[in-house]
């Protein structure tokens, strides 16, 4: 193994892990993001926000982001102290704030946020940053573990679902 791939492996190990837990919660949080957004008091509320100003937007884009970001820092903090329960479910906890509030906050204030330079040229560098990677990830060995990985998750979310509505039904 050359000097490069030994000091980007921990790179590609950590890209891989990053993704494989995004593909995992993937199958959950999706139905929950689409079944949130569709409630009558979500789409109010989305209304109301896309017509604020832009910078009222951003504050309120800014609050949600600056409580779940650390939480989610410290879950992993626990997480690597052994308390297995509490660190997932601080985990559990701050990327449902991000799924659900941040993501339904930026979703309808988009237009109006991109209209703040830095904010624009910010999101632009971030999704570069993200495609440049996942790109580089891609043409890695690691990403056939991502890909084992979602499908098993797949297959596992089915026979789940199956069991329930037999179970219901």
């Amino acid at each position: 193994m050359t000097l490069k791939r030994l000091v980007l492996l921990p790179l590609q190990v950590l890209l891989a892990v990053l993704v494989i837990i995004d593909e995992l919660a993937r199958p959950v949080y999706g139905p929950l993001i689409r079944r949130f957004a569709a409630l009558r008091l979500v789409e109010i509320g989305e209304r109301a926000v896309a017509g604020l100003p832009r910078f009222v937007i951003l504050i309120l884009l800014a609050v949600p982001i600056a409580v779940a970001e650390p939480l989610k820092i410290y879950g992993l903090l626990l997480l690597g102290e052994g308390r297995l329960f509490r660190g997932l479910l601080i985990l559990a906890v701050a990327y449902l704030a991000s799924f659900l509030l941040i993501e339904r906050i930026y979703a309808a204030g988009k237009l109006k946020l991109m209209t703040i330079g830095w904010f624009a040229w910010l999101m632009n560098l971030i999704d570069w940053i993200r495609r440049t990677l996942l790109d580089w990830l891609k043409r890695t060995p690691v990403w056939a573990a991502v890909i084992a990985t979602r499908s098993f998750a797949a297959r596992v979310v089915t026979v789940f679902r199956s069991a329930i509505s037999q179970r219901r039904g």
